[in-house]
């Protein structure tokens, strides 16, 4: 099968390798798309911390079952299937108490080990989740994403008739907006610098949509929400001001979520977070309840992904869908490369 390998920053190559063996509680999947993500940028531009060359990427993916091991149950050959990318120990205290998302050994593929993108790819079962017929192996490929939004909305608990304020209408962004309403949010405002990422969350559906260059946030708040303002805020873009505007103009005793991940050191004025005591939360990745309720959301029509997918790659143009986006980062969404193809 051919398999994608990043040699070294800026630099990928094809090689034939043999197809996996499979063993008896694991899953062959034909991959049919991956999604390239912010993190995997950062490795193409060797920005990535806990990331090591050489390196397969591919951690958000869709594909169809053509092989089973004989101790799998519950899935079937030709089956449509996403593959949750965590690799845990099992035996730390995260693991041992359901939050295996933060193992302390906690590897990830595309990243610290091998990746999906290649013709064919074994799988532990319990790391292989079925998708619906009716949706597309693009949408597919976007459950992961996806599952991050449902996860961080989920750290500030039930947001069933509440005010949301999502910072950055970036892919998670949106998703983060887009996954509040389909949670049962009562009106969701979602904030950027980027007029073409907020006419996509227009076409997404959310209630209100600021560009921050044009309105001051607090003033954006208040004219969504009112005098309370919004119950929670989510920064969706990971950066001193916006994390400094979600400070300074949450309502006293309310909750800020980040979801983004700082660059840098963060420089935020904690004083007055403790002054107004502000919950603030942050969220790492997901967990298997978060991939079944996101792909939910989707085949309730409460989320929409089509719109995100900004341009598709074939296998062999893995570079070339690199070179489209830092060529075009202020209108790209999301870009998929079509593994088949």
């Amino acid at each position: 099968m051919l398999q994608q390998i990043m040699t070294q920053p800026g630099e990928i190559v094809f090689k034939e390798v043999p197809l996996p063996e499979l063993g008896d509680k694991q899953v062959m999947v034909k991959i049919m798309n991956i999604g390239i993500c912010g993190s995997d940028i950062h490795v193409y531009h060797g920005k990535h911390p806990f990331t090591s060359y050489p390196v397969t990427q591919g951690h958000e993916v869709s594909g169809e079952i053509t092989g089973l091991g004989r101790d799998v149950e519950g899935l079937h050959i030709g089956q449509k299937v996403t593959i949750e990318p965590q690799v845990y120990c099992g035996h730390c205290y995260p693991c041992r108490h359901g939050k295996y998302n933060l193992c302390e050994e906690l590897k990830v593929m595309g990243f610290q080990t091998t990746g999906t993108a290649s013709e064919f790819f074994v799988a532990d079962a319990s790391k292989v989740t079925p998708i619906p017929d009716e949706m597309s192996f693009e949408e597919g490929a976007m459950v992961e994403p996806l599952a991050v939004a449902v996860h961080g909305i989920k750290q500030a608990g039930d947001v069933t008739g509440m005010n949301i304020a999502v910072i950055g209408a970036g892919p998670i962004g949106n998703l983060v907006a887009q996954a509040a309403m389909g949670m049962g949010a009562a009106k969701v405002m979602v904030t950027d610098v980027s007029s073409l990422r907020l006419e996509k969350a227009k076409e997404c559906g959310i209630d209100a949509c600021i560009n921050t260059m044009e309105k001051d946030f607090g003033e954006a708040m208040l004219e969504t929400f009112g005098q309370d303002k919004a119950d929670i805020i989510y920064d969706c873009a990971g950066n001193n001001i916006t994390m400094g505007q979600a400070i300074k103009y949450a309502r006293k005793g309310s909750t800020i979520v980040l979801v983004a991940v700082f660059a840098g050191m963060a420089e935020i004025d904690l004083a007055v977070a403790n002054d107004h005591e502000l919950d603030i939360k942050s969220t790492m990745m997901y967990r298997h309840d978060d991939y079944i309720d996101a792909i939910r959301l989707v085949t309730e029509n409460k989320v929409h992904l089509k719109p995100l997918i900004s341009k598709t790659f074939p296998f062999k143009e893995y570079l070339k869908a690199y070179q489209y986006i830092d060529n075009n980062r202020e209108t790209t969404m999301k870009v998929i490369i079509n593994v088949q193809e």
